[in-house]
């Protein structure tokens, strides 16, 4: 019996960032990428980050995020989107669903989670 590759493909790590434990798990999805980003151990808030089909710019497209579960915030939609676009890009504009349960949102906090979301790259 061959072993065939998973049909969900899936990776964690987990790093310091500020001198908080940060996890991070990637998993792809035929339709979409979840990536979830903890200080907690929890998903957190959940936000749906989807590329803007409506854009006239090819070269930069825009972005829209949902709060789907969780604080409907300013910043919540301000980090996802510094998180999450990258990786839609990445993954040929494929929707990322983002789970977020931070202590530290500062921008080079922000910067470092960045990094380790490259690092578990699954698509």
């Amino acid at each position: 019996m061959s072993s065939a590759e998973p049909i969900i493909r899936s990776r964690q790590t987990e790093k310091d960032v500020n001198g908080i434990s940060t996890q991070v798990i990637c998993t792809e999805f035929s339709n979409y990428i979840f990536v979830v980003l903890t200080q907690y151990g929890k998903i957190g808030t959940l936000i749906s980050v989807t590329p803007d089909s409506r854009s006239n710019d090819i070269s930069t497209p825009t972005f829209s995020t949902k709060v789907l579960l969780g604080k409907d915030e300013p910043l919540t939609h301000v980090c996802a989107k510094n998180l999450a676009t990258f990786v839609s890009q990445e993954a040929s504009n494929r929707p990322v669903l983002l789970g977020l349960a931070l202590k530290d949102s500062s921008i080079d906090a922000i910067k470092q989670m960045k990094e380790i979301i490259k690092s578990c790259q699954v698509w």
